[in-house]
């Protein structure tokens, strides 16, 4: 009998299969089609201090092994996803879930990250250092090294749940953020974010979405998320969740092996709704044909 648990830190789940923020809803939605209870947990809609419209439409772009989108944090205020969102969470889900914190300034990541962390349904904090910092010409947090450490300690000062930061592709030097972040206390990393891509309609001879730039995932960036998760496992000491362009059982065995103790999986729910589930399924077989018998024994096992 293979072993499929895995641990991040103290928070020990049955499977490393994560549902991505922004492709899961916040659960309820996917328990409709099957008992998502199977899964290792799942990082809920990424949730700013008032409600969010979203940017205007179309906000989609399909494209080759991918697609692109600029939803725009799309979400309901973090009072209503305590008041209303995880109430419906916790009648469908048994699990401690990822909360997705988002935010245009540290004092908003910081107030945030504080009333989500004191939720009991909250196993650990996502930091998606990816939005723009208004107060600075809308450069992104996690552009570099100094401002992903300082949301980073910001967000550590009023937690009461382990931090993870979930870092950007979009830079010169992955590592080097990674490692900013260690030095700051954050307690894991996600990566990666989407990468940036566009699409032109060629009919009306302007990009197809509104936003024109959007966040590129998919099949596609598989290799460069393993990649970045390579490097950074060899840079940091602190745990690691890996996604990017994960749609089987295989890639979650290729991310562990790269250093990944969890995975997880985002655009391919929004193709297929039971991806999840089905890459949960998958993975006992796969273990024992690659002769696995307990996945803490492969992370990291690519190195050295």
């Amino acid at each position: 009998m293979v072993k499929t648990s895995v641990s991040l830190g103290n928070l020990v789940l049955d499977n490393p299969i994560i549902p991505a923020s922004g492709t899961f809803g916040y659960g309820y939605e996917f328990a409709e089609l099957y008992d998502i209870n199977c899964l290792g947990s799942f990082s809920f809609k990424g949730t700013t201090r008032e409600a969010r419209f979203g940017n205007p439409t179309p906000r989609i772009a399909e494209c080759t092994a991918g697609m692109i989108n600029s939803v725009g944090l799309q979400n309901p205020g973090v009072d209503k996803v305590i008041s209303e969102e995880l109430p419906k969470l916790k009648t469908c889900f048994s699990k401690p879930v990822i909360a997705n914190v988002c935010g245009f300034s540290p004092d908003e990541y910081a107030y945030v990250a504080e009333r989500l962390s004191e939720e009991e349904q909250v196993g650990l904090l996502e930091v998606n250092i990816s939005c723009p910092n208004v107060h600075a010409g809308g450069v992104n947090f996690g552009s570099s090294p100094e401002s992903a450490a300082e949301i980073t300690r910001r967000v550590k000062a009023v937690s009461k749940k382990p931090v993870y930061i979930k870092l950007s592709p979009n830079v010169t030097d992955i590592a080097e953020i990674a490692k900013a972040c260690e030095a700051a206390g954050a307690d894991g990393l996600t990566l990666i974010n989407t990468l940036l891509g566009m699409r032109i309609d060629l009919r009306r001879r302007k990009p197809v979405i509104a936003n024109k730039i959007g966040g590129f995932s998919g099949d596609a960036i598989f290799p460069v998320a393993l990649r970045a998760v390579y490097q950074v496992y060899e840079a940091v000491s602190i745990p690691l969740i890996g996604m990017g362009g994960v749609s089987s059982a295989e890639q979650v065995i290729e991310m562990m092996l790269a250093g990944a103790r969890a995975v997880e999986v985002g655009a391919a729910n929004l193709v297929n709704p039971y991806a999840s589930r089905d890459i949960v399924a998958a993975l006992p077989a796969v273990m024992e044909k690659y002769g696995i018998q307990n996945l803490e024994d492969i992370i990291g096992g690519a190195h050295g």
